[in-house]
């Protein structure tokens, strides 16, 4: 836990972070988007406050696979964890040389490293019968079913767009590098870890770890990650300024401030959207529940648009979420 002058932020980077709608997602327009996000992140990443960055990389490593398929005849392909570290390292480096350049010139160099993060998942997961996180390219019928039949690959048809690959979302049980991650807090780094939900894997009965073929939550993975470094604020920025009970229906309502109670009682009515705002706002439910054990903590989420950050940091917009 922080001492009374600081807080422990872990602040999740959404995919608009890095990588907009319509965007083919070259290194330019990445940077870009992660300059505006810089600019809007640098009071808090200089204020002296323990600070780790975790972000999504599903565009990412849909490009690495995309880029696999087209090379299939001449380079061996890579499983996807493989590929999930590949994206955490290019993608961790761009991060912290964009905010390493932002720090510099306002005078308040920090010290900036990217962990490759595993997070360990459950064999036992029943993710793992009910493979449904789409990933990759769209196929034919002909070549999908090449892929089952070779490589044993799941397949869904997707709304009339073709085939794709489906694997398993398995919670997270446990960030393998949390403590290097708090040791490298204590020491006065900003850490970028988790890239995309972290990379899963499994022990087996000899403890040793293993890659999986799965993808984690993000925002979940950004959660568990919080409880284990003891974090005071979960700060989540995707594509919306708040989040909103009966999303997209007539009575569409921005929630500005929650309690954990109340954000309980919304997702068991199903007000917020499967695919988008539901596992940030139950990411928000594990975090605070950790509080149980500690009732004298006090810990928030904050969710809001990347550049709405530094107004949702002086509480002017965005939801926030409590005990």
């Amino acid at each position: 836990m922080s001492n009374n002058n600081t807080k422990t932020f872990v602040i999740a980077l959404g995919g608009n972070s890095i990588l907009r709608t319509k965007e083919k997602g070259t290194p330019g327009e990445q940077y870009k988007n992660l300059d505006r996000t810089a600019e809007q992140l640098l009071d808090l990443l200089r204020s002296g406050n323990r600070v780790v960055i975790t972000h999504g990389n599903g565009p990412q490593v849909g490009n690495l696979l995309l880029a696999g398929e087209a090379a299939a005849d001449t380079v061996p392909p890579m499983p996807l964890d493989i590929l999930g570290a590949q994206a955490q390292g290019y993608m961790g480096y761009m991060i912290q040389n964009t905010l390493a350049n932002h720090l510099r010139r306002a005078g308040a160099p920090r010290n900036i490293t990217t962990v490759v993060t595993e997070v360990i998942v459950d064999r036992g997961d029943p993710a793992f019968q009910n493979p449904s996180k789409p990933i990759g390219p769209f196929y034919d019928a002909a070549r999908a079913e090449q892929r089952r039949k070779v490589d044993g690959w799941e397949m869904i048809e997707d709304a009339g767009r073709g085939y794709r690959r489906v694997v398993a979302s398995p919670l997270p049980v446990e960030v393998q590098q949390s403590r290097i991650i708090r040791s490298m807090l204590n020491s006065g780094e900003i850490v970028i870890a988790a890239g995309g939900g972290g990379i899963p894997v499994v022990r087996d009965d000899k403890r040793d770890l293993h890659g999986v073929e799965a993808v984690v939550d993000k925002d979940y993975a950004s959660a568990r990650l919080a409880i284990e470094i003891d974090s005071d604020v979960l700060f989540i920025l995707t594509a919306v300024e708040y989040a909103y009970s009966d999303f997209g229906g007539p009575r569409q309502k921005a929630l500005e401030h929650l309690t954990l109670a109340e954000a309980r009682e919304l997702l068991a009515a199903g007000h917020f959207g499967k695919g988008s705002m539901e596992p940030k706002m139950r990411a928000a439910v594990m975090f605070l529940e950790e509080d149980d054990r500690y009732p004298s903590r006090v810990r928030e989420v904050i969710i809001t648009l990347p550049e709405k950050a530094a107004m949702a940091l002086e509480g002017k917009t965005g939801t926030r979420i409590f005990r």
